[in-house]
């Protein structure tokens, strides 16, 4: 199973691909997405998302996990962060995967043991877990703890989508087709 991890924002997104075989979780790939300084929020947000619809098919992951927004310093830079999540979130249900959200601290306690852990320290700890010869940026390393943590998650992150209503639309080609519930 690949899981693709995405730490949002509207100045830099991490993304992150690993691979869980059997018991063991491998690195595929990682990045950053970074739009062009001083461009309007809106052609930032369709850049973001054109990147990770192109990560997406490039690597066909089979789910999704993304960080859930924290409260920021400001309420402009929460709306900010919001709408980069929900641009990646509609990145991964437009490519028809499956979605699990995760909070910061949640994704830290998974991948160092500790939900207050510092950046440096999940950067250094998902270089270790993954076997990476270097530490990946920040952003990525973030994207990468929160694959890590979906997939730690395991048998559980199945059954939770399992158990998730069934949905009654799906998206295609940037249409929403509805379907009747039966």
């Amino acid at each position: 199973m690949r899981i693709i991890g995405i730490d949002p924002g509207s100045s830099a997104t991490g993304w992150g691909v690993i691979e869980r075989a059997g018991s063991r979780l491998l690195h595929v790939a990682h990045g950053t997405v970074r739009p062009a300084r001083g461009t309007p929020l809106p052609a930032r947000l369709a850049a973001l998302h054109a990147a990770l619809c192109e990560v997406i098919a490039r690597e066909r992951p089979d789910a999704a996990c993304v960080e859930r927004v924290f409260v920021a310093a400001s309420p402009r830079a929460a709306l900010v962060l919001g709408q980069a999540r929900g641009v990646a979130l509609a990145a991964a249900a437009a490519a028809g995967l499956p979605v699990s959200e995760y909070s910061p601290s949640q994704i830290k306690q998974a991948v160092t043991g500790s939900g207050a852990a510092g950046k440096q320290q999940v950067q250094l700890m998902v270089a270790r877990l993954l076997a990476l010869a270097a530490a990946p940026r920040s952003d990525a390393a973030d994207a990468l703890a929160a694959a890590l943590c979906h997939g730690q998650a395991g048998p559980l992150a199945a059954l939770a989508g399992a158990a998730a209503p069934r949905r009654r639309g799906r998206v295609r080609a940037g249409r929403f087709v509805l379907r009747q519930a039966r």
